[in-house]
């Protein structure tokens, strides 16, 4: 077992934490406790020993400090074409005197929201980081969106991450979304620095009746970062939520995704890109858990996985006795670059209904070299050639991104990476 199982290991993050929601951060310390970080062999991270890296990496597992944002970095920070509105966070924390004031939206503090139940949809007997998030969270937002109300412009969840060498980011967020109620997330973290710290964060998604969330999350941490997320929603009777989660930098990067569909006519989309290089560790855990017949789930994700990064896929779909008329669709593919490149993929179907239409599968493989050699053929040098076939590749997830102006600053940066740009 680890050493990082320890109490004492984390004791200045836990002594850290307010004295609020009492028998929430009860429930999440004696999960940690029981469950520990993940033991080399334990299967949901099998691939993924993140125990080790945080062990060489976190000394203290402490609070992250404040530091000080200023508009012009907030200006300066936001991508070119962005027509929306901002909530800004420095280490986690909610900075509201940069943030916008957004008609038909309540923004507050959870340390305001006594009343959340915060870790009935994240549980944390699911996943020790959640766990430790909601023992020893600092605070964070709550979001609600009231019923019907229609935010036409994406809200732009901008955090800026700061720390000092082994400290810990823990992000905490409640969306809630009233029934027949629409919203578009942009999820964007931005490092400023190369230091290794540990970002810890948790995000629960309340969709109402008909509701309809999309969330975009872009991650491009400072290379020595180590990130884990739990976004876990519950989507309702004829909701709609949809994701496109992109990766293109850190330490060693694990996101889990859980989207649980207890309604009819509901529909959960995954959508996601890991362009990673250098020694990039990115792993993928996804979760669709169907439990109503008449839902519909849809999935794919891609990998482009150079030098001697490493990706990690394991995409689960439960369909439960009683949900017949389910439709599934889960894909994984990979390319590698690299002979030193590693792509671990595990789709998964269990299923206990008998009328249902569902599909999984994974590829892994390299350039297409009879569509390298057509573009060469045609005046394309080598190298532009290789970024267009790879540009192509991942146009399928990008083209899943609504917001025009999200969408273009995910090419260019994508493009950029590739070198597919004329």
């Amino acid at each position: 077992m680890s050493t990082l199982t320890k109490q004492d290991t984390f004791s200045s993050l836990l002594a850290a934490a307010p004295k609020n929601f009492e028998s929430v951060r009860t429930l999440g310390n004696e999960s940690f406790l029981a469950q520990g970080l993940p033991a080399v062999k334990a299967e949901e991270y099998k691939f993924t020993n993140i125990s080790k890296k945080l062990e060489q990496n976190i000394s203290n597992f402490s609070p992250a400090l404040p530091f000080k944002v200023t508009a012009e970095l907030v200006k300066s920070s936001v991508f070119e074409g962005f027509e929306g509105d901002l909530l800004v966070f420095a280490n986690g924390k909610f900075l509201p005197e940069l943030s916008s004031k957004i008609e038909d939206l309540e923004v507050s503090l959870i340390s305001d929201k006594p009343e959340l139940s915060l870790g009935s949809i994240a549980k944390p007997e699911k996943d020790a980081f959640a766990a430790l998030n909601q023992a020893s969270f600092e605070d964070g937002i709550f979001i609600s969106v009231p019923k019907k109300a229609q935010i036409e412009k994406p809200v732009l969840l901008l955090s800026f991450n700061q720390a000092n060498e082994g400290q810990v980011i823990q992000p905490r967020l409640w969306i809630e979304v009233g029934d027949f109620a629409e919203v578009t997330f942009i999820d964007q973290s931005i490092s400023l620095g190369d230091t290794s710290y540990f970002v810890n964060k948790v995000v629960e998604v309340k969709g109402g009746v008909n509701s309809q969330i999309h969330y975009y999350r872009l991650q491009n941490e400072g290379k020595n970062a180590i990130e884990v997320s739990n976004i876990e929603t519950d989507i309702q009777k004829d909701a709609r939520f949809s994701s496109v989660t992109i990766s293109l930098s850190g330490d060693m990067v694990r996101n889990n995704l859980n989207l649980n569909l207890i309604g009819s006519n509901s529909e959960g989309n995954m959508y996601g890109i890991y362009l990673i290089n250098g020694k990039t560790h990115v792993d993928n855990h996804t979760n669709v858990d169907h439990t109503i017949p008449h839902a519909e789930s849809n999935e794919l994700y891609k990998g482009i996985l150079a030098d001697q990064s490493r990706g990690v896929f394991n995409g689960k779909i439960f369909v439960r006795q009683d949900a017949q008329k389910t439709n599934a669709f889960q894909q994984n593919n990979n390319i590698l670059l690299s002979e030193d490149a590693i792509v671990n993929t595990k789709p998964q179907l269990e299923i206990w209904a008998d009328d249902v239409k569902c599909s999984h599968g994974c590829t892994v493989g390299q350039l297409d070299e009879e569509a390298l050699f057509y573009l060469q053929a045609r005046g394309i040098d080598k190298m532009q050639a290789k970024g267009l076939l790879l540009y192509a590749f991942a146009g399928e997830v990008l083209e899943k991104i609504e917001v025009e102006s999200f969408r273009e600053y995910c090419d260019s940066l994508i493009q950029d990476r590739l070198g597919s740009k004329f």
